[in-house]
């Protein structure tokens, strides 16, 4: 088995598929599979060529002759269309794919022969928990969503007594309970600011409680979660009542950080601009949602942007990625896990069992053809 690691060609990705340390576990596989690294795919996380050398790997400058020899490709975001027609007959992509709105990629891996797994697809069980990219990229984003946010506010988190007067500790307000959500509230927490929470799904109130936050009620009437723990989608009667509910605390807030995703979909719009306007200036919002089209009104991708009135809406992509060592680390923890569970012993290959529970989930191509059944026929 070769597995070969690329370098990400998304402006601004600072993360690697894989670290040294994952390295040095993948060569712990008996039969010890050949791990090959493009050259310079650690240096945005701090890992050096040599460091990959070091645990076991070969650096290769030409990418081209690595794919046609490898059998795994590890990588953080989807090839491009064009790309994929390099790699390897029969090989496996493991990345994140964006299943729901990159057909052309699926297309272009049944094409090629390539069979692709979608780690954005993986089930959220108990077994598949170490392999979730989401949920350990979602704890880092959480966590710099709030170190961001304290950077830019020009005023501490913490209350504080000095002889020269007291100084309060500042509100966060956190929009959207879920990994992403409950690991902002934990940090801004941690740093002494005074934390108020919402959530559509009522049953997440005690889990924000038990962090010391208070949880914001709003009534909007028959809500829930998807079976994977999602929030529903709600309807415009519902996200109606939920901004006028929101409008007094984004008010008070010193931030507001908002997490609210839906996958496969656009982001939710939550803050309005009516919203925004009513914040005081030097108020700091951070849009966690800003890859999908963000919750925010006045959210420009990959920008931090100002407003009249002198509110920043942060609207950084990949807010993990700021933290890029750690969330290389988990990242590249996922995908070991992952390629471990189905390494084959005794033919030392992955093994593409069909009747494997977490295969059928996140397997999209197989042997030339688009096999999930959410994807198997283009998306009306």
């Amino acid at each position: 088995m070769v597995i070969f690691v690329l370098n990400e060609s998304e402006e601004g990705e600072k993360r690697c598929a894989a670290t040294p340390e994952t390295v040095k576990r993948f060569c712990g596989l008996s039969p010890k599979p050949e791990v090959l690294i493009e050259a310079g795919a650690g240096h945005g996380s701090g890992f050096s060529d040599s460091d990959f050398v070091v645990a076991g790997a070969s650096v290769v400058h030409e990418r081209k002759p690595a794919l046609d020899r490898a059998s795994i490709v590890l990588r953080i975001h989807s090839p491009a269309e064009r790309e994929i027609s390099d790699y390897a007959k029969n090989s496996l992509s493991i990345s994140l794919l964006d299943p729901f709105n990159n057909r052309q990629a699926l297309e272009a891996f049944a094409r090629a022969e390539v069979n692709a797994v979608s780690l954005e697809m993986i089930p959220r069980t108990t077994l598949a928990q170490k392999m979730d990219v989401l949920s350990s990229q979602a704890n880092l984003a959480g966590y710099s969503a709030v170190i961001v946010a304290s950077g830019l506010l020009g005023k501490i988190l913490p209350m504080m007594m000095t002889p020269a007067g007291t100084i309060s500790p500042a509100k966060v307000l956190v929009v959207g309970v879920g990994v992403a959500g409950l690991q902002a509230i934990a940090t801004a927490k941690r740093l002494g600011a005074r934390v108020e929470a919402f959530d559509t799904r009522p049953v997440v109130e005690e889990q924000v409680k038990s962090l010391g936050a208070k949880f914001l009620k709003i009534d909007l009437g028959e809500t829930g979660q998807t079976e994977q723990g999602y929030a529903k989608e709600l309807t415009p009667e519902q996200i109606e009542l939920q901004q006028k509910g929101m409008a007094k605390a984004c008010a008070g807030a010193d931030i507001v950080i908002t997490t609210a995703k839906l996958f496969g979909r656009p982001a939710p719009k939550i803050v309005t601009a009516e919203m925004v306007k009513g914040m005081r200036s030097g108020a700091v919002i951070v849009d966690l949602a800003a890859d999908t089209g963000g919750n925010v009104e006045g959210t420009v991708p990959g920008e931090i942007t100002e407003t009249d009135g002198g509110v920043r809406i942060v609207g950084t992509r990949s807010m993990e990625g700021t933290a890029a060592r750690d969330a290389s680390g988990m990242f590249a923890s996922n995908l070991f896990s992952f390629v471990e569970h189905f390494f084959d012993a005794e033919s030392g290959s992955f093994d593409l069992r069909k009747d494997d529970e977490i295969l059928k989930g996140c397997l999209i191509v197989r042997d030339g053809a688009i096999i999930h059944e959410k994807f198997r026929n283009p998306q009306s």
